[in-house]
């Protein structure tokens, strides 16, 4: 990761009032304390046995919401080979069919057009925009919110993207 922080910068999470110095080792002790009290799961993407990105599931909450937030990074040079829908359809059907969740979604900047990409390419449903949302490179930033349930899936995300069964959707913020 330290060698792509360039890459990362403009999509990384900062905190306003904390250190703007990137501590590695917190933000492990962090992943696994959201792993220890079942609230987040930590993965990496693997490509020919080297990590090329982080796809990490947060805010997990069962009963009466049973949702989540996935987020995830890949790799410049791996970028758009098809790593990242595939790691992203994976993550999904864990959440769906091991953890038994209803609903995960996906918040992405306006901006980040290759991680939109991966949402349409996997055909989750846009659902509308969070202002200010989240605190990125020194200033609160915009995300567009992503969604999908279960219940839209049943055969599974991965089996539906491979198939070529995504539904068309037209996005109200698309021209």
């Amino acid at each position: 990761m330290l060698s792509n922080r360039e890459w990362l910068r403009p999509w990384e999470a900062t905190n306003p009032h904390g250190p703007t110095s990137f501590d590695f080792k917190a933000q492990i002790r962090s992943l696994l304390r959201a792993l220890e009290n079942n609230d987040g799961i930590p993965f990496v993407i693997l490509y020919k046995d080297e990590i090329v990105g982080q796809l990490n599931v947060a805010n997990i909450l069962h009963g009466s919401v049973s949702s989540c937030v996935a987020g995830y990074w890949i790799a410049p040079e791996v970028a758009g080979l098809g790593i990242t829908p595939t790691a992203v359809a994976l993550a999904m059907d864990y959440m769906f069919k091991v953890v038994g969740l209803h609903r995960v979604e996906i918040d992405i900047r306006p901006e980040n057009e290759a991680s939109i990409r991966v949402v349409e390419k996997l055909g989750l449903r846009y659902e509308g925009l969070k202002e200010n949302y989240i605190h990125i490179n020194n200033d609160w930033r915009d995300h567009y919110v992503f969604a999908l349930t279960s219940d839209e899936v049943s055969s599974g995300v991965l089996n539906r993207w491979l198939r070529n069964e995504i539904p068309k959707i037209k996005y109200s913020f698309r021209k």
